[in-house]
């Protein structure tokens, strides 16, 4: 059970807070028309069927750094969530298919990761709840048998092999209404979701193997500048910058000169706004997979030099990507410090040693999960090995639950602009801005395919 005792929001150590509490209070005042404005939106773009969104805040800027249309950490959510989550199904499954009854969900074919597996049983049950039949169907490639895992929560889960006959999948006694693919496909689409009868969510070219994070990026640059515009404010404050130069091949150094060409100029837009706003801080940019996750091929640069003079272990790190694939494209963008840190209780500063960091002191981000067009929850993403320049999903990341009976879309008005739930408000309203780029890539992609 999570422990209340925790605190609920991390400490935001900058002095540079005048921006985001400005933000902060625009939204409390007019929250009933930055709702009216989602329900618009999301009339005419149907939202993706889940979605997670990890944000960075700076004081001066609150804005998305990834977005997720296969998010794999639900056991991470505060239980006081679940009713969200249920109802969020509820209507996403009745917006697809009003009469589905059985579902089959797809997951990651990694089950030595049994946190992984904890997130997939979550999500099973909440399905279950939501009043649905599931079961789990694997493309582990050679699965021939079902298997059982007993997990550390004392779930259990059973992966059973999919099958497929004509244009419909299936598990041994169990025909699903419908496909829930929880696999964010990177090692390519497999031929078995191919030209299926049944409905597949999300649409399987919404993963990696065809997903780009600068196309994604490019819709989130519209929605911000259509949200700032309705609302009087700089898109800036929410919208982290970015530039793309095409193929790359960091082990031959090919498109090299390219990636440094543009590093130069995004930092150079980034003191631009620094300087507008007053921002002491060293400008610095991420440079990413522009198709993948895990936090694989990443890396945080404050000068074009650190481009110009990677080494050769670099330079594979920045090859690498998930399921062995090689990294051939990058997004470059602005990099927003995270100001929040986390502290544990009973964390003791007297067990410092010489430069080491505070104990518990940890670099810490928010995550926002989404269902349909709802906020069901979120969590923070802690790491005490990581600065806050730094890439947070990485291995020594830790999760700590949002421990507050309302979830991020519930503003309290009569209090100050950083309470608790107005700092989650402000949360739920960027990740919804997230989520509606994520709409409509969703629907582009759904056009395209039925072209």
């Amino acid at each position: 059970m999570f422990d209340s005792r925790l605190p609920t929001v991390p400490n935001l150590t900058t002095a540079h807070t005048g921006p985001l509490l400005s933000f902060e209070k625009l939204l409390l005042d007019r929250s009933a028309e930055i709702e009216a404005w989602f329900r618009k939106q999301f009339h005419r773009t149907t939202a993706p069927f889940y979605c997670s969104v990890d944000l960075r805040n700076a004081g001066y800027k609150l804005a998305p750094v990834d977005t997720n249309l296969f998010p794999a950490g639900f056991n991470n959510l505060n239980p006081v969530f679940e009713p969200l989550a249920v109802h969020a199904l509820q209507s996403a499954f009745e917006r697809l298919m009003p009469s589905a009854c059985n579902v089959v969900l797809v997951p990651e074919n990694h089950t030595r990761n049994l946190h992984y597996l904890e997130a997939v049983a979550t999500l099973r049950d909440l399905i279950g709840k939501a009043g649905y039949k599931v079961r789990i169907g694997s493309i582990i490639p050679g699965l021939t048998e079902a298997q059982n895992f007993d997990l550390p929560s004392g779930k259990k889960l059973l992966l059973e092999p999919l099958q497929r006959e004509n244009d419909q999948v299936f598990l041994d006694g169990f025909r699903p209404c419908l496909v829930l693919l929880h696999n964010d496909l990177s090692g390519g689409r497999p031929d078995i979701l191919e030209g299926l009868r049944q409905p597949v969510v999300p649409h399987p070219k919404l993963g990696w193997s065809d997903r780009l994070k600068t196309q994604h990026f490019a819709l989130y640059k519209e929605v911000a500048e259509d949200f700032a515009e309705a609302f009087g404010i700089d898109a800036w404050l929410l919208n982290p910058l970015f530039r793309n130069c095409g193929e790359i091949n960091f082990a031959r150094r090919e498109g090299e000169e390219c990636l440094a060409s543009n590093v130069e100029l995004l930092l150079e837009d980034i003191k631009a706004k620094y300087a507008a706003y007053g921002v002491k801080d060293d400008p610095f940019v991420i440079i990413k997979a522009d198709a993948g996750t895990y936090g694989m091929g990443i890396m945080s640069v404050k000068s074009v030099d650190e481009v110009r003079n990677m080494n050769r272990d670099t330079r594979k790190k920045m090859s690498s990507m998930k399921e062995g694939k090689e990294n051939t494209g990058v997004i470059i963008q602005e990099g927003v410090y995270t100001f929040e840190k986390w502290r544990d209780p009973g964390s003791d500063a007297s067990d410092m040693t010489a430069g080491s960091v505070p104990p518990g002191d940890m670099v810490a981000e928010p995550v926002v999960y989404m269902i349909d067009h709802y906020v069901v929850g979120g969590f923070y993403r802690v790491h005490g090995g990581r600065s806050n320049t730094e890439n947070l999903n990485a291995p020594g990341a830790q999760f700590r639950q949002l421990a507050f009976n309302n979830a991020c879309n519930c503003p309290e008005p009569a209090a100050a602009p950083d309470a608790e739930p107005n700092r989650f408000y402000a949360y739920g309203v960027v990740a919804r801005l997230a989520l509606l780029a994520a709409a409509r890539e969703t629907a582009a992609v759904t056009a395209s395919d039925a072209q």
